[in-house]
């Protein structure tokens, strides 16, 4: 995934690319967060975040890269590869924010009451990074992966540590605001143990956006853009989740319906994947409050 770096609007150019990625998996219903791994940055390892994770994601996955491991032409050097030459480069975004030298890779709330506030004291800067699949000369690093047994124990572990009324009954997954439970298929009801993780994570991220907790708008019918905005947040979130619990997603023939309603969204607003990205970090990062699991540091 390459930018015109010519091009001064960075929204159009980081929504253009997802609308691209997700076009392009809408065969098998593959969305560009269908990866295990959260990319890191290979210096700090410190993960990315917000709309930087959506980003690497559809990269990795347009040209196949296995390593999770991110970094500028710059950093690679320091680190003793070399960039091959030709290799194309991913944009992401960080803010620079002018009250102060700080620059965070965090997605500026466009819903937010501050947002106008929030765009005049801070600007998108666009770096480029490289994968570890595209430099020469980087010591190899040995990744144990985690047996399946263990993965799905940290999973269970984490939801179990949040509060809320889960229901587990019948053959929907859904989220009911009128008396703020979540409606779940019994376990057994998934074709594996990832599978229902996926979708639990889903129906808490929903759950974390009631007036009470994050308060988002949850008030969208199937088909309207806000019910559109909250299904991708929520999908988005769940992705997140699953990464950072080291859970496999997989293509979900359920998606199919939704994703003709995320496309509709992403090409009226240029700055829609932006806000979803972090509505969705912000329901991750509570949500691992709430369970008292440590948050990844940002890169």
């Amino acid at each position: 995934m390459s930018f015109d770096s010519s091009k001064p609007d960075i929204y159009e150019q980081v929504t253009q690319a997802l609308i691209t990625a997700l076009e392009e998996g809408a065969g098998e219903y593959r969305m560009p967060w269908h990866s295990l791994a959260h990319p890191v940055n290979a210096t700090s390892q410190k993960a990315y975040r917000g709309i930087n994770t959506l980003l690497l994601w559809a990269a990795a996955q347009k040209r196949q890269y296995e390593s999770n491991e991110w970094a500028t032409y710059r950093q690679w050097q320091d680190l003793g590869g070399q960039v091959r030459k030709g290799e194309k480069s991913t944009l992401i975004v960080f803010w620079k924010f002018f009250d102060s030298n700080k620059e965070s890779d965090e997605t500026a709330d466009e819903d937010s009451d501050t947002s106008t506030n929030k765009r005049s004291r801070c600007m998108a800067r666009a770096y480029h990074v490289f994968n570890t699949a595209q430099v020469d000369d980087v010591p190899a690093k040995s990744h144990e992966d985690l047996p399946e047994s263990e993965r799905i124990s940290r999973a269970e572990e984490f939801f179990t540590a949040l509060p809320g009324n889960v229901i587990y009954d019948g053959e929907l997954a859904y989220y009911a605001p009128a008396n703020d439970s979540i409606h779940m298929p019994p376990f057994s009801k998934f074709k594996s143990g990832s599978a229902f993780y996926s979708v639990l994570g889903h129906e808490r991220a929903h759950w974390s956006g009631a007036p009470a907790r994050l308060n988002r708008d949850l008030t969208g019918r199937f088909g309207d853009a806000k019910y559109a905005m909250e299904e991708l947040i929520a999908e988005i979130s769940s992705a997140m989740l699953c990464a950072q619990l080291q859970l496999a997603l997989e293509p979900r023939a359920d998606h199919a319906p939704y994703l003709q309603n995320w496309l509709k969204v992403l090409r009226n607003d240029k700055r829609a994947i932006f806000t979803a990205a972090s509505k969705a970090q912000e329901a991750v990062t509570y949500l691992q409050e709430l369970a008292g699991i440590p948050v990844p540091r940002a890169a």
